[in-house]
């Protein structure tokens, strides 16, 4: 799933090739993906691109007094084309879902909303106030910039485990499933630790490895084109999606424990004093 680093690399692509540009024509393959049927897609047609912003894991296109405001969920993304074909996408053939023509469709750039995949996420709200879309307005503070302080007043009072905090979009916008693993492990904290219940040191810590991870992240990935940021988000990756590989900091092997639908990767010398979690899949969860 994108995160905010990606999101942010996008967002800063669209606004080097796409601002000053017109919509000259938008192309809806998928109807589902459409969350708003007011004002209606065409009415984007013919205003120009004057911003582009990110709301946690949303970019948001202004177009004129419009909001474009795309979330790509866990398989969605943007593919930057400079030269758009005429023809418009096919319903239901092939993983294109929305296409935008910012010039002459079939001389002109654009990008393609794609999702892979059978289970569909990839979401687009046509608004006039971004706080219009629910999950924009539930949103919490951004995490790239929050301060210790700030910090510190969320997690407090939290009683669940640090991971789930720190996913929840509504408690610190912009961190999903892979940087949380990478923050945790900078930080060396259990991914299992009560959010609520943290030192003052290691709410240092993880503040430290938040903005340092991300900020990495973000200076990584902002500048390369679409097509090479996933491959760029995978290289940085140091716990996340390795499982089984030796850790780069202490040489343990990096475990594995998964829940629902998900996965997430941590190092036991690192982060929970040398004891592995027990996966879900098979007992309980150990702290």
């Amino acid at each position: 799933m994108p995160e905010l680093p990606e999101v942010e690399a996008l967002a800063h692509h669209l606004r080097t090739h796409a601002i000053g540009r017109t919509v000259f024509r938008i192309d809806v393959a998928s109807l589902s993906v459409l969350k708003t049927v007011s004002p209606p897609w065409t009415a984007v047609h013919g205003r120009t691109v004057t911003g582009v912003e990110r709301h946690g894991k949303h970019l948001d296109l202004v177009c004129d007094s419009l909001h474009v405001v795309v979330h790509l969920a866990r398989a969605g993304w943007l593919r930057w084309a400079e030269t758009l074909a005429a023809a418009p996408p096919r319903p239901g053939k092939g993983p294109v879902a929305l296409r935008m023509h910012l010039g002459p469709p079939g001389s002109g750039p654009g990008f393609d909303l794609t999702e892979a995949g059978t289970k569909k996420g990839l979401a687009v709200w046509i608004v006039n106030d971004p706080v219009e879309v629910p999950s924009v307005a539930r949103l919490g503070p951004d995490a790239l910039g929050l301060r210790r302080d700030d910090l510190a007043g969320l997690l407090a009072g939290k009683t669940a485990r640090l991971k789930t905090v720190l996913t929840d979009q509504s408690v610190l916008a912009g961190v999903g499933n892979a940087y949380s693993d990478e923050i945790l492990h900078t930080a060396g904290l259990s991914p299992y630790a009560t959010a609520g219940r943290l030192s003052a040191s290691a709410v240092d810590r993880l503040h430290a490895a938040l903005a340092a991870v991300l900020t990495d992240a973000v200076q990584r990935s902002v500048g390369q084109g679409a097509a090479y940021l996933k491959g760029e988000k995978r290289s940085g990756l140091r716990v996340h999606g390795r499982t089984g590989l030796p850790c780069p900091v202490c040489g343990d092997t990096v475990r594995e424990v998964s829940f629902a639908d998900k996965t997430f990767q941590y190092c036991p010398t690192c982060q929970t004093g040398g004891k592995p979690l027990a996966d879900r899949r098979l007992s309980r969860l150990l702290k």
